[in-house]
């Protein structure tokens, strides 16, 4: 008995859909559609929305690498895994389909012998690449270079999302305006229906208890903001308090490409010991995009779109230089309020937050975002027109955009060293601020340092004035642990040791030990315990006058607008042996050094 045909031979022969065969559990597809991806980035957009098109519909979906592009490293195996039928150029240049769709354009693609629909991969045409158009004044996906091949128009159906982009076209290829078509922006679409999902986008990132997130968005090459203030994600993270703050960074899928993932992630490592959430380049932007509060960014796509999303956006720079001059971008980047790397960035991010209106922007949006309600719909009427011949229908209703997946960062350890000030309030509450501290970036202590014990020794212990143990599932009980550290060292004033997500061990210079708790208040969830915070608060409250013997009656440790109650008790029977009180001491940073990782563990 032969064996059945598989979809790929199924379709190998143009012009022919097979009968259904014993094997099949649905119906044959009726056409079969490609999509086309040069760079990881219009891989991710071309996926996207080829979930326009529905298999119940009778289609059947493939993709494939067009190849030459400088960031097509790793395509083939990011398509392969992506869950739609991979082909390889060669492959899918020998079969017919009944569609192409692609989010870059380039005249190799004439080779698929199937109608070719090219939409934006971004916010639009803005971008001026020369190296792709051929000259210094098209913007890329819309220059006759790439639009044209000996006389005829390539794209059988060019997407554009606003009809502002159709005047451009009219000036760079009036050949290619017949087939122009205004479909708006289905990602940007998905992004506005997945607002409901915000607050669960917010705790993968650690916005939550109060902490608002910032979001840093670099595109690519030397205008980018990662090409012009390489620091400054490091800046941003070690500038805000820790407990009142999270940072995360988004960056073009380019700079992954270019420099490797192993090249990134070594240059952002100090950045991301101190702190910063890196999202990786395939997925988890548009949910950071929802999340944020601020974001900080560049002329890149993603930075336009959390504008168009209402965030309060500031540019670090602005891309001009490589910018179509009529293009909404540049508009933007001539408008957009501003942020100077050099300056104080906790204090511009309060003021630009305070003097925010998103409507400023709002007339520079709407150019180049069109119908944005419809997008999906329209999108889904271009793809399926050329599949009518073939018995496709067109669904009854418009697609409803599915909540975007939730941000998924780069697994990274917590800081292991703070540089901590405080007070105690008027009401008697203990207010304390966090700073990460990075060896080679930290000079000059703003109060005390708390560092974590699985830090391993370095430098920023000798000179803490709290010492807290984060694991509480430890080899060493945590009693024993305080004791031994406290017999080792001496010169701490605060030793933590935790005993599990709401308790912990707490030893003061003089031998003081009390067990902290978080207190549950009626109606929410019980706080967790951060040992580092806790020892933080204690030491706070000692340096400033507070009798060791009062903590039984608790603290509120505040940090921004968050206050928590921690409660104490003394193990039964238990009485200090010498005066607990605190020592503050003189603060000296330690010489940076060369070796890298020794301030964060």
């Amino acid at each position: 008995m032969p064996l059945p045909l598989s979809p790929r031979s199924r379709l190998a022969r143009p012009g022919r859909r097979p009968a259904r065969s014993r094997w099949d559990t649905w119906d044959p597809p009726k056409a079969a559609v490609i999509g086309v991806a040069r760079t990881l980035t219009s891989a991710t957009r071309v996926l996207d929305v080829m979930r326009l098109l529905r298999a119940e519909d009778g289609i059947e979906k493939y993709c494939t690498v067009n190849p030459g592009s400088a960031f097509g490293d790793g395509l083939d195996a990011y398509l392969a895994a992506s869950g739609v039928q991979f082909l390889s150029w060669q492959e899918a240049t020998r079969r017919s389909f009944d569609l192409a769709v692609a989010c870059s354009v380039h005249p190799t693609m004439r080779r698929l012998d199937a109608p070719l629909m090219v939409l934006p991969h971004g916010a639009g045409y803005n971008r001026l690449v020369s190296e792709s158009t051929g000259d210094t004044s098209s913007p890329a996906g819309l220059s006759r270079k790439e639009l044209m091949r000996r006389g005829k128009v390539v794209p059988a159906t060019i997407g554009v999302s606003h009809e502002e982009q159709l005047t451009r076209l009219a000036e760079t290829c009036p050949e290619a305006l017949p087939h122009a078509r205004v479909v708006g922006d289905w990602c940007f679409q998905r992004i506005l229906a997945s607002a409901p999902q915000r607050d669960r986008y917010r705790a993968r990132l650690g916005a939550v208890h109060g902490r608002r997130l910032v979001v840093v968005h670099s595109t690519w090459s030397e205008h980018s903001l990662l090409g012009r203030w390489p620091g400054l994600p490091l800046d941003l993270v070690t500038s805000l308090p820790a407990d009142e703050f999270a940072v995360a960074a988004v960056f073009h899928p380019n700079v992954w490409a270019r420099h490797s993932r192993g090249g990134v992630l070594e240059r952002l490592g100090p950045a991301m010991d101190a702190g910063l959430m890196l999202i990786p380049p395939q997925e988890g932007w548009r949910a950071a995009v929802i999340a944020s509060d601020w974001v900080v960014g560049d002329h890149g796509s993603t930075t336009f779109y959390s504008a168009a999303a209402e965030r309060v956006t500031l540019l670090a720079a602005t891309g001009l230089d490589e910018l179509h001059p009529l293009s909404p971008a540049a508009e933007f980047g001539h408008k957009a309020p501003r942020l100077d790397p050099r300056g104080d960035l906790y204090a511009q991010l309060l003021a630009v937050a305070d003097a925010y209106d998103p409507d400023t922007l709002r007339p520079v949006v709407d150019r180049q975002l069109g119908s944005v309600d419809k997008s999906g719909e329209i999108t889904r009427q271009e793809m399926y027109a050329p599949l009518a011949k073939h018995g496709v229908r067109l669904p009854h209703s418009a697609p409803e955009p599915d909540p975007v997946p939730p941000p998924e960062p780069v697994p990274a350890s917590p800081p292991t060293t703070y540089d901590v000030t405080g007070a105690v309030g008027e009401d008697g509450a203990v207010e304390v601020r966090r700073w990460p501290v990075v060896a080679g970036h930290h000079t000059e202590a703003r109060g005390f340092y708390a560092v974590a014990a699985e830090g391993g020794p370095h430098r920023w212990a000798q000179s803490a004035e709290v010492v807290a143990r984060t694991t509480a599932d430890a080899e060493v009980p945590a009693v024993d642990w305080v004791r031994d550290t406290a017999r080792q060292y001496g010169g701490h004033n605060v030793l933590v040791a935790a005993l599990d997500e709401y308790r912990a061990l707490v030893r003061l210079r003089g031998g003081l030990l009390v067990e902290a708790r978080t207190e549950h208040v009626w109606g929410a969830p019980r706080p967790s315990l951060d040992p580092l915070l806790l020892g933080s608060a204690v030491n706070v409250w000692l340096v400033n006058g507070g009798a060791a013997g009062d903590l039984t009656r608790g603290l509120l440790v505040r940090t921004g607008a968050r206050g928590v109650g921690i409660g104490f008790s003394r193990q039964p029977g238990e009485f200090p042996s010498e005066s607990p009180t605190a020592a503050p001491r003189t603060h000296r940073p330690p010489a940076p050094r060369t070796s890298p990782g020794c301030g964060t563990g």
